[in-house]
């Protein structure tokens, strides 16, 4: 877990905590980011202690701090940030190069990019290790947020309302990271997409759109990149309708807590989807009692949360989902318009630089229509003229009408997730973006960048990942993180954007690691080097393949959990027959039973000398297949014939469990 969600629980500060726990004897570092989920459930349950023994170190120990001391101490710069910054932005207010920040970031185990958002707690750790003191805005953010809000409101809304027309909803897919938000989309595409396009275009673009019953709906998919809560900062326009994914064996979870707020605080109406209804321990009426107990009571007992079961699995209850969105949206209808009419203004979705085609961008037209040709400019910077669209199936389009997601080629720059473009007919050459900027972005998007090690006491699965697009490869990114196990972990050594290379390659060779592809392909003398180095290369088109074989992988590292049962115990009092692997042997059955076929542990002086099977048993030269306490029996026993008079059989059984990760 973050260091800042634990001082979160214990009401106090990140600071404060990591002041504490090294005093107390826990082997955390004063600029800790995370640390491991069983140590954090040991300083909740002993927290009183922890902090009495604090506190009586502290008392004892305090020296008293003279005027000279404090006179020599440097000077240190201080920067004031907001609760979240993007990391371009945090290394312009310490005005140091962006390189050195996100070195200074993977040094702590933070990896980022520059458009990347990093939390105050990070910034902070970050600048006091850059030699900074870093003090929380909380005004800032929110007057950009008004602002951005404000321009977002003004472009969207037409003075003429007789200029509104119809347009397709755009539904936003939310919830846990596991509970089948991917795998929803990937099934919805497959059955109701008009094209057969390849698997895994959620991920990559970013955003599609689907037919049911002759009526268009636009989906955005926002796995790990934090998309839509960007662009809800920036005006919370961005969507019409949620869909909230709810694993019906898992139930509400606290990334599913945080997109309920997400949804509220953004005022749109939810459709919760119960997935995974055909799993044997799937309880839908348990998630029903989770929700009403957040007051989102679902319609069947008298709220208003409207609940649809389904399997994204098997495709069941997929058209109930898609007719509860259309019926939402009826309901909203008088908000869902825009003016076609009119020049346009949209969201970047998702955005990265294509090494054929330079930097591109999948933008949600909002309002007015795109043309190609057009002109656009992304927060009073002109990015460049709009050379050419294609659809979410890769089809070439001229131009793009509301709720449309569409990729556009031609920008000068990558833009960041959830700026907003609009077409301009002026262009003014002091706001061009510069050169630059773009070598700047192209180099931070296309390098491969190096990874904290796995957690002690822990195996590692080590990675290399190559992905097509940013969104992508933070999605793959979150999803793997999430498969926590205290005994295995993956540990990315490298990732990057673009094909695979000889590079690539010879950094999974060196570290041991596997190389994962993502919409991307090897060069010929990669692939050639990875047969010739033995190293494993997958190429995946769908998330959840990546994802459910990466799992497989780590269970396949975990030692399995034997679970022993004791049945009785017997004592020896005569040896009759000794051979090589065999002894026969008379007894008293002490305690509990003595069952044929379960295994014996020989016992002498409270140690066990040897192990083996009772394979027979006999009572007055009968065969039974057990003995019960107080019983005496002669036992034929499978094993290193080392059993002596006064000697202790003690059966049991042992069943393997194979371990299982989430």
């Amino acid at each position: 877990m973050n260091v800042t969600e634990l001082a979160r629980k214990l009401k106090i500060t990140t600071k404060e905590l990591l002041e504490i726990l090294p005093v107390v004897g826990f082997d955390i570092g004063r600029r800790a980011i995370k640390i491991d989920d069983r140590t954090g459930r040991k300083i909740v349950e002993q927290w009183s202690q922890l902090l009495a023994a604090y506190q009586e170190k502290t008392a004892a120990a305090k020296p008293a701090e003279t005027e000279a001391t404090v006179a020599e101490a440097p000077a240190v710069k201080q920067v004031t940030v907001p609760s979240t910054i993007r990391v371009k932005d945090f290394a312009e207010k310490l005005k140091l190069p962006i390189s050195k920040v996100i070195a200074e970031l993977m040094k702590n185990g933070v990896l980022a990019s520059l458009n990347e958002p990093i939390d105050f707690d990070t910034a902070s750790v970050i600048g006091q290790d850059l030699g900074f003191e870093v003090v929380a805005d909380t005004h800032e953010q929110a007057r950009a947020e008004t602002a951005a809000s404000a321009t977002l409101e003004r472009l969207l809304q037409e003075e003429d309302q007789t200029k509104r027309k119809p347009r397709p909803p755009v539904v936003v897919v939310m919830g846990h990271v596991d509970h089948g938000k991917t795998k929803l989309l990937d099934t919805i595409r497959k059955t109701n997409v008009v094209a057969q396009e390849s698997g895994g275009i959620t991920q990559h673009i970013g955003a599609y759109q689907t037919v049911h019953k002759g009526k268009m709906i636009t989906f955005i998919d926002t796995p790990g990149h934090e998309a839509f809560t960007t662009m809800r900062s920036r005006g919370a326009r961005a969507a019409d309708v949620a869909i909230l994914v709810i694993a019906a064996d898992d139930s509400i979870q606290p990334q599913t807590k945080e997109s309920i707020k997400i949804i509220n605080s953004a005022g749109l109406p939810m459709v919760v989807a119960i997935n995974k209804i055909d799993k044997p321990d799937a309880n839908p009426d348990r998630v029903k009692q989770d929700l009403a107990a957040l007051n989102l009571a679902p319609e069947e007992w008298g709220g208003k949360t409207i609940c649809v079961p389904i399997s994204a699995k098997q495709g069941t209850g997929i058209d109930d989902l898609l007719e509860m969105i259309l019926l939402v949206a009826d309901t909203q209808a008088e908000q869902i318009t825009a003016n076609p009419d009119r020049p346009a203004v949209g969201t970047i979705v998702e955005s990265h630089i294509s090494k054929g085609e330079g930097p591109v961008a999948t933008v949600l037209i909002q309002n007015g229509t795109l043309h190609r040709g057009d002109l656009v400019t992304i927060g009073d910077t002109f990015y460049g003229k709009v050379r050419a669209m294609k659809d979410f199936i890769g089809g070439d389009v001229s131009e793009a009408t509301p709720s449309m997601p569409v990729k556009i080629i031609g920008l000068k720059a990558a833009a960041s997730v959830g700026d907003i473009l609009q077409v301009t007919a002026d262009v003014d050459r002091k706001s061009r973006v510069s050169s630059y900027q773009l070598k700047e972005q192209a180099t931070a998007y296309s390098k491969p960048r190096e990874e904290i090690g796995p957690q002690e006491n822990r195996q590692a699965l080590n990675l290399v990942i190559k992905a097509d697009v940013l969104g992508s490869l933070e999605a793959i990114i979150s999803s793997l993180v999430a498969l926590d196990h205290p005994e295995v972990s993956v540990n990315i050594i490298a990732k990057g954007l673009g094909n695979i290379t000889e590079g690539d390659v010879q950094r999974a060779a060196t570290g041991g690691a596997q190389l994962i592809g993502f919409h991307v392909k090897p060069t010929q003398a990669a692939e050639q080097l990875a047969r010739e180095a033995k190293v494993e290369l997958k190429i995946y088109q769908v998330i959840y393949h990546l994802i459910e074989e990466v799992k497989a992988k780590l269970e396949a590292m975990l030692k399995p959990e034997v679970i022993r049962t004791e049945l009785g115990m017997l004592k020896v009092l005569a040896v009759f027959v000794k051979e090589k692997d065999v002894m026969v042997v008379g007894g008293a059955v002490t305690r509990g039973l003595a069952v044929i076929r379960s295994k014996v542990d020989v016992v002498r002086a409270k140690q066990t000398v040897a192990t083996g099977t009772l394979a027979q048993l006999q009572m007055n030269k009968i065969a039974v297949n057990e003995a019960t306490a107080g019983q005496e029996c002669g036992i034929r026993f499978e094993g290193k014939p080392v059993i002596q008079v006064g000697d202790s059989l003690v059966f049991y059984t042992e069943v393997v469990k194979e371990k299982k990760i989430g």
